[in-house]
């Protein structure tokens, strides 16, 4: 088991739009276990994307844990191909900006392409926290977080709650 280091906001890599990945071999591989390990051990995580693990592929993992049950998901290179006009409010929170939630409007569904960890194309239809999911982790696919979908106040009310985490953490570990 590996678990990987989540970045944490303001650093910039959280920032940078991912490249595709163009092989489907062992490395990729291991780079979906090493994430579905960090997504297991953070928690309260329910999805993450390569790039808030250093990693600069476009890679999701997902885990909404069905009924207690695991239910994991891997979309490699994943795009939206369409979304619905109706759209959803949602609560939404981000291992990389912890302690800290808003309110998101997205689309309440979506059609969504990816290939599986073999390179086989996938497409599939979505709605409810599965969509909601999704568009959450392929943004930080292209350097989107979800609080810069709120005003400046609350993005930097974000930024100040995850700076006194920190702090307080490091008071601690010491």
């Amino acid at each position: 088991m590996s678990v990987l280091d989540i970045l944490i906001i303001p650093d910039k890599r959280l920032k940078y739009k991912s490249t595709n990945v163009d092989a489907f071999d062992e490395d990729l591989k291991s780079i979906v276990k090493n994430m579905f390990d960090t997504l297991a051990a953070s928690g309260n995580g329910i999805g993450l994307a390569a790039p808030q693990v250093g990693i600069n592929k476009r890679i999701v993992v997902i885990d909404l844990k069905e009924d207690g049950k695991s239910n994991p998901m891997t979309l490699v290179n994943p795009k939206i191909l369409s979304s619905s006009p109706e759209r959803l409010i949602n609560e939404e929170g981000c291992l990389s900006i912890p302690g800290y939630y808003a309110d998101v409007k997205r689309p309440s569904e979506i059609e969504v392409e990816w290939y599986d960890l073999k390179g086989k194309k996938k497409k599939k239809k979505c709605s409810g926290l599965l969509s909601i999911c999704i568009q959450h982790e392929i943004d930080h696919l292209d350097g989107i977080l979800f609080i810069d979908y709120l005003s400046k106040l609350k993005k930097n009310r974000a930024l100040e709650k995850v700076k006194k985490i920190q702090k307080k953490n490091n008071e601690e570990s010491k």
